[in-house]
């Protein structure tokens, strides 16, 4: 690599940098978003520059072809269906490390790793180390997609000797990396990769809904670091380091969450072990229990008589694409004199930040926003929670319930409001499988309605 690459390298990764701290705040996610985008330009250009490269139709191709399918999804794909893709998006990351492993083995000439009879050990432990991380996220990252998706149930799957059966996968792979570095053996290597995407799928399918959230960021996680470990086989400064980068923010990312939720990081990394049988919900039974309805009139009567409202969005919300009817709702009670604000759940949705994104779509003021901590004492001083399909961040029985999967996870205060306003299609539990108590408690008035239908229509009314 000559010194004018490795300047363009090092002035790629400080944008990268530049772009996550952008991405840490909605005022300058845009900014954040533009560093990226121009890091990487500027990564693909130096990377043509390189000697090594040799075949540039067939690269242009491969650019072509991720470019054309890359604009088509992103112009195509829903806002709702945003967690998803990001799983779908990290299997690939995780695919690819393990076919340059592959590609690196069976020319390592290419590569400058060594001959066919005598790759560099410590190249070899790259591969294996790279490829195994990589084969976990690729398996793992599509399990978090067909349950984000819905092909598979969100709640928790667990059977007998799941975590012996792990353990016993997990050390397979380390032998077998061993034996992959002292042998060269192909067959080794693919042994390698297959144990990898075994242990991949069982880690994360036992893993419940309510956790899923810290599940994209870990799995994104995964991917920053089987990336950095394939740069390590190639010899690519950058990346290293924007592997290093993703890995390290997802992995503090996922810490974050674990600790709003009152969730263990490594319980969840390693597929909810040491979670207990009792953490199952068992209230189907209270499913009889009297419910207070109301239509979108009398919802409206209640908001417009009073004097702060704090609207707590959800999956629901995304689900029916209620964002910009909600934020019509919210300019309506603003030109009344009403205080409005928007209390977000760090897990709110399923992926980090995905309230946020649609409300920012929606272009709801980021004055408006708030996070839980800053917010959550304000419900006891307001008239009226509006909670439009948030369900298992707004529910009580995670303080009070200790045979509940979401026991010990901080949550909006609802409750205390003087009033709350649940916009829900059903009884229905939410993704982690457990019934809301807040429905059934006096201040709470049940709006059996479409998210974006009821929105309209108390804007109608008001």
């Amino acid at each position: 690599m000559t010194n004018f690459q490795a300047i363009l390298y090092l002035v790629s990764g400080i944008l990268f940098i530049l772009s996550l701290q952008g991405l840490s705040s909605a005022d300058t996610s845009r900014r954040g978003n533009l560093f990226g985008m121009v890091g990487m330009g500027i990564a693909i250009l130096t990377t043509f520059l390189s000697p090594k490269i040799s075949h540039y139709f067939l690269s242009f191709l491969a650019i072509a072809a991720g470019g054309g399918v890359g604009t088509f999804i992103a112009r195509n794909i829903p806002m709702t269906a945003l967690p998803q893709l990001v799983a779908a998006f990290h299997s690939l990351v995780g695919l690819a490390a393990v076919f340059v492993a592959a590609s690196a083995l069976n020319a390592p000439g290419s590569f400058g790793i060594g001959s066919a009879a005598s790759i560099h050990t410590s190249s070899l432990f790259e591969m294996g180390l790279g490829v195994a991380i990589g084969a976990i996220t690729f398996t793992g990252s599509i399990v978090a997609f067909g349950k984000l998706q819905g092909l598979i149930k969100g709640n928790p799957l667990q059977f007998a000797g799941q975590h012996m059966i792990n353990a016993a996968l997990g050390g397979g792979i380390v032998l077998f990396l061993l034996l992959f570095m002292l042998t060269q053996s192909s067959f080794v290597f693919w042994v390698l990769v297959l144990l990898s995407f075994a242990l991949g799928f069982l880690l994360i399918l036992p893993i419940g809904g309510a956790d899923m959230p810290v599940i994209v960021s870990m799995l994104n996680s995964y991917s920053g670091f089987a990336a950095a470990g394939i740069g390590f086989t190639l010899g690519n400064m950058l990346l290293i380091i924007t592997g290093a980068l993703v890995g390290a923010s997802g992995a503090i990312l996922s810490y974050i969450m674990c600790k709003g939720m009152n969730r263990s990081i490594i319980n969840v990394i390693l597929g909810g072990f040491g979670s207990g049988a009792s953490a199952v919900a068992s209230s189907a039974a209270e499913n009889t229990r009297p419910v207070k309805a109301g239509s979108a009139e009398d919802a409206s009567y209640i908001l417009q008589n009073a004097r702060s409202v704090i609207i707590v969005p959800g999956y629901g919300m995304a689900v029916a694409q209620a964002q910009h009817a909600l934020r019509e709702m919210a300019d309506k009670l603003k030109a009344q004199g009403i205080k409005v604000s928007y209390a977000i759940h760090p897990v709110a949705g399923r992926m980090p930040g995905h309230m946020n994104v649609l409300l920012a779509e929606a272009n709801v003021p980021y004055d408006d926003v708030f996070e839980l901590e800053d917010i959550n004492s304000d419900f006891s001083s307001c008239d009226v929670a509006f909670v439009i399909g948030a369900n298992d961040v707004t529910n009580p029985a995670a303080k009070t319930d200790t045979t509940s999967p979401i026991y010990g996870m901080p949550i909006l205060d609802v409750e205390k409001a003087k009033t709350v306003l649940f916009v829900k299609r059903s009884m229905a539990s939410g993704y982690a499988g457990v019934e809301n108590e807040l429905f059934y408690r006096d201040n709470t008035m049940m709006l059996f309605y479409d998210a974006k239908k009821v929105c309209e229509e108390i804007s109608k009314a008001l």
